[in-house]
């Protein structure tokens, strides 16, 4: 069991600057020490680098006014702090109905700054990389406590039992949830299909054409007669766009490098696509038709109303 979750206790609060320096020399340590961790745990919960640098920053407050004379476990306990703060920022994210990328998401097709203190675009991208598009995306669909129980047991091997004060419920409760959120992420992967590891393949292979912007490559994989159709909301344009053959959608996808970073493999309806989600919230998503493991169709889906009907998963390697 790793030595950050056993026998995490419960922060209690108490005026500031009650530590002792040396308690709050030996905090300041642990916290160091855990940061990668910490933040590992943040960003999964929150699908963002950035809000998992708040959710640390609020933690270490939290942390530091805290009667730290009873943990047995500091790791554990600081891991528990951590993941009470994502918590409520999911529920107040919800609550308010908000979606906290419409003022922070960058243009993903020419940003390559960032703000002051803040992670840039590409930090985003290649941790989103480490951590799978695809799951991010289904994270993101579930309620603040699935979403906890799952991350936390199913990702850090943290118990029920200490799962279950977080979210108010019970153990068992905790587990179910965890469970459900499990199905979720899984869904549309059990079914047999001989052809599915093939034709993740090719979603594959077609992401890693556009991100590296070979052409050649992309062409290869479409069928002669390819049709690409696309939603007013992809471009935006004031009526959807229709595209065929293989050179001219090769070359469109070759006009969308900048969204391929932060684009993953996904089942899309069950089949091999892709989900374009900047800081874990999907925004488009590729749906291919293959026939002779060659895309003969690509639906390129953007609306709100379109993308919330979709059914999207984890595609197991």
């Amino acid at each position: 069991m790793d030595e950050h979750i056993t026998q995490a206790q419960e922060p209690k609060q108490t005026p500031a600057h009650t530590q002792t320096p040396a308690q709050t020399q030996t905090l300041t340590d642990r916290f160091e020490q855990d940061r990668s961790h910490l933040r590992a745990v943040a960003y999964r919960m929150l699908g963002s680098l950035s809000e998992a640098e708040d959710a640390l920053q609020d933690a270490w407050l939290r942390a530091s006014r805290a009667d730290i004379g009873d943990v047995e476990n500091l790791g554990g306990w600081l891991t528990t702090v951590v993941a009470r703060v994502c918590l409520n920022m999911l529920r107040t994210r919800r609550t308010r109905g908000e979606d906290p990328l419409d003022e922070a998401t960058p243009d993903v097709e020419t940003d390559s700054g960032q703000a002051e203190g803040r992670p840039d675009p590409e930090q985003e991208a290649v941790m989103a990389d480490s951590v799978g598009h695809a799951l991010l995306v289904v994270l993101d669909t579930l309620a603040p406590a699935e979403r906890l129980a799952f991350v936390l047991h199913d990702m850090f091997a943290v118990p029920f039992d200490q799962i279950a004060p977080m979210i108010e419920k019970t153990p068992a409760t905790a587990r179910q949830l965890a469970s459900r959120a499990r199905r979720r992420v899984k869904s549309g992967t059990t079914a047999p299909d001989p052809d599915l590891s093939r034709r993740r393949q090719v979603a594959e292979a077609f992401l890693a054409a556009t991100r590296g912007g070979d052409f050649e490559a992309l062409v290869t994989l479409l069928h002669p007669d390819v049709v690409l159709r696309a939603d007013k909301a992809v471009v935006p344009s004031p009526e959807p766009i229709f595209l065929g053959g293989a050179v001219t959608v090769a070359k469109a996808a070759m006009a969308a490098i900048g969204r391929a970073r932060f684009t993953g493999v996904a089942l899309v309806d069950g089949t091999p696509g892709l989900t374009m989600a900047p800081y874990g919230r999907l925004r488009v998503a590729l749906r291919f038709t293959f026939t002779d493991d060659k895309i003969t169709e690509i639906d390129v889906i953007a609306e709100p109303e379109r993308l919330r009907d979709l059914d999207i998963a984890v595609a197991d390697a």
